[in-house]
């Protein structure tokens, strides 16, 4: 209903526009500064239906050449979001917090768009795990890939793997790596996982240490000179 109301007033006022200009030509008014008028209306109409004209030719090329659907998971700009319909302008998603959200169809033409569905249902997450100097690297590894095959959500293959990835300031950094087959929830994975290695660390007495500055106080001995 808006969209032909829309169309309907917009041929009316054109109707209106030309039916004066024909009156003013009638009565022999100089028709210039009329003229000249209307061009910088449509010059302002033209500008203001230019991004709409833009998001019907996109949402014309993503029906034709079909690289996203319904049903698709994509990454907009760090939006996390399920296809659920697309129109001719706009495409309806369902956001991961459960909002339906209109994303005009510009911004998946124009903008780098991650199909998580083009990735054959299964996409690698990582989860950072800090420990204290004095742990075991070995068992530290073995526990934190533990805790990621207990988990259910993980895929067994490709199987999980961990790497040792630098020397931070009070940690020694590691980064496990996981197959998920369910991206739409893979950041309700990645914290299920983390409680699992908190856990597992606990259990194994592998220490998960706090941010320390040693600050080192110098005594003034401007007072005491003796002048």
């Amino acid at each position: 209903m808006g969209k032909k109301f829309s169309l309907s007033n917009l041929i009316k006022y054109a109707i209106y526009i030309i039916s004066f200009a024909i009156v003013l030509y009638i009565l022999g008014i100089d028709l210039k500064f009329v003229l000249a008028g209307s061009a910088a209306l449509l010059v302002g109409i033209g500008l203001g239906l230019q991004n709409l004209f833009s998001d019907f030719v996109s949402g014309i090329i993503i029906l034709m050449d079909s690289s996203i659907k319904v049903g698709d998971i994509l990454d907009v700009d760090g939006l996390i979001c399920k296809v659920e319909k697309i129109n001719i302008r706009t495409t309806l998603v369902l956001t991961r917090d459960d909002k339906f959200i209109l994303l005009p169809n510009t911004l998946l033409t124009k903008n780098k768009i991650v199909n998580w569905t083009h990735t054959d249902n299964k996409s690698r997450f990582d989860v950072k795990v800090g420990v204290a100097y004095s742990s075991d690297v070995d068992l530290t590894m073995k526990v934190i890939k533990e805790a990621c095959k207990e988990h259910k959500g993980i895929l067994n293959e490709p199987e999980p793997f961990v790497r040792l990835t630098d020397f931070g300031s009070y940690s020694l950094e590691f980064v496990v790596y996981f197959w998920v087959d369910n991206v739409y929830r893979a950041e309700n994975v990645k914290s299920e996982v983390r409680i699992n290695i908190l856990n597992k660390l606990k259990q194994n007495n592998i220490t998960i240490p706090f941010p320390q500055h040693v600050l080192h106080m110098e005594k003034d001995t401007s007072k005491n000179v003796v002048s």
